[in-house]
């Protein structure tokens, strides 16, 4: 898999002077396919810039697959995306254009807990002490079993968190002496909350890259950030204000048709989705920052772009199902967020301690099993009898939304090849939480790869 260095996007003040008269040049202007946080990122990042850009997004709203769902006059998220400490960029931006991280998010230290059967806490201690210790003093696992899992992270530190080639997450764990009790208690969870992927294909590689990351730095890299509004709101909505700001624009509603190079210029053709007729501009650069999908299409007809396209659209994918169900405002769970244990539902996220919706659940279901079967009202039965066997909580819910995103990720598996950021057009980029990079499929890898694309196209324009 490519490595890319994604830790030197600071640029000194003489570059920044070389940006800023470089940009002013009317010869340059960035189209960016897709208002997603890939798209949005690289957008912000060439507006601080004053470069001219223009986002095209097909649907109504802004945020891709991590984006903002009104129901029963409620604002929900179509998932529920946990940001870590370590996400400096997408923190970054999310200040840049004017976020608070404070009031934006509900900060909680590391901890994962699975109701009435496992809990780890991490200590007050610096990293990765602070994990160490959490794994030593855990509950729900006998003395041995913690010793096993702290031996383990202290392997991983001496190895750099790098393996001299990919195996499962389950094939390293085996090696490593981590016994089922253990893996189903402690590493699964993690795997399927990082990766999306069931541990016997996902990548031991990319999971050993969020631990380094989450676990091996500062002690508030492992702090888990629960967003208090809506995806759509957090970052992307603010985006724009800040490209409208600095002379770019943000088109909704608005396809991109087909691609067309002509040599230093590319072509777009759009389709405004209120419009019959379609529109033809001309764009210096242009990053593709659309769902995969999207972005298979459009590659397929460019022929320099046809074998790209091929390997996009081998890229399988992972579903997560988020079931919403508003239980009368004074039900509540013991905590923001809690596991299950050998129930569908994996977790549960009391919408109001996080964002002030009292009584309303969050449960999620992430990647691919049985659940998948069921039809929606049939899975918020099911969802809501294990809250009630589980939590004891015995009140009806008053009303439920199920959102299944089913190509919610990619799935993040052993060796899987995906693509790099540039292409053989060197006008042409690609943006996405799917390409070459260290990271699965996070906010904070749709933002790298953004920014990626973004100052890729600031290093030649310079």
């Amino acid at each position: 898999m490519s490595r890319i260095n994604f830790k030197h996007f600071a640029r000194d003040a003489q570059s920044e002077q070389r940006i800023g008269i470089v940009s002013n040049n009317k010869n340059y202007s960035v189209a960016i396919i897709g208002g997603g946080y890939a798209g949005m990122a690289a957008a912000v990042t060439l507006a601080a810039a004053n470069v001219p850009v223009t986002v095209f997004e097909s649907a109504k709203q802004l945020g891709g697959r991590a984006r903002g769902v009104r129901h029963n006059n409620i604002q929900l998220d179509n998932g529920q995306h946990i940001l870590l400490g370590c996400y400096h960029h997408t923190l970054q931006l999310i200040k840049q254009v004017g976020g608070s991280i404070e009031h934006d998010f509900l900060r909680l230290p590391l901890q994962l807990t699975l109701h009435n059967r496992f809990e780890l806490k991490a200590s007050h201690l610096p990293a990765p002490l602070h994990l160490l210790a959490g794994l030593l003093g855990a509950k729900g696992l006998s003395f041995g079993e913690r010793l096993r899992a702290a031996r383990f992270m202290l392997t991983l530190g001496r190895i750099n968190f790098t393996l001299p080639h990919d195996i499962s997450v389950l094939e390293l764990l085996r090696k490593h002496n981590q016994g089922d009790e253990l893996i189903r208690l402690l590493w699964e969870p993690l795997c399927i909350s990082a990766l999306n992927t069931p541990i016997h294909i996902a990548s031991a590689q990319i999971l050993l890259h969020v631990l380094r990351d989450s676990l091996n730095g500062l002690r508030s890299d492992s702090d888990m950030l629960l967003p208090r509004i809506d995806l759509t709101a957090l970052f992307p909505k603010r985006a724009t204000e800040y490209v409208k700001q600095h002379r770019g624009t943000v088109l909704t509603a608005c396809s991109v048709e087909a691609i067309i190079p002509h040599g230093d210029t590319i072509e777009l053709i759009t389709r405004p989705t209120t419009i019959a007729s379609v529109h033809t501009q001309l764009f210096s650069h242009v990053i593709c920052a659309a769902s995969s999908i999207t972005a298979a299409r459009l590659f397929r007809t460019v022929p320099p772009l046809a074998l790209i396209a091929e390997q996009i659209a081998a890229i399988p994918h992972q579903p997560i199902y988020t079931v919403y169900l508003q239980y009368p405002e004074q039900v509540r769970l013991l905590q923001p967020m809690l596991g299950l244990d050998r129930c569908f539902t994996q977790w549960l996220f009391d919408k109001g301690q996080i964002a002030g919706q009292r009584g309303l659940i969050a449960a999620v279901i992430s990647a691919q099993g049985k659940h998948q079967s069921l039809k929606h009202e049939l899975l918020a039965q099911h969802v809501a009898q294990e809250i009630c066997e589980q939590l004891g909580i015995m009140k009806a819910p008053l009303w439920h939304k199920v959102i299944a995103e089913k190509r919610a990720t990619f799935s993040c598996e052993t060796n899987l090849p995906r693509p790099a950021y540039i292409t053989p057009l060197a006008n042409i980029l690609l943006a996405g939480d799917y390409t070459a990079g260290d990271y699965p499929a996070t906010l904070e890898g749709a933002v790298m790869s953004g920014m990626l694309c973004a100052r890729n196209i600031l290093s030649i324009i310079q």
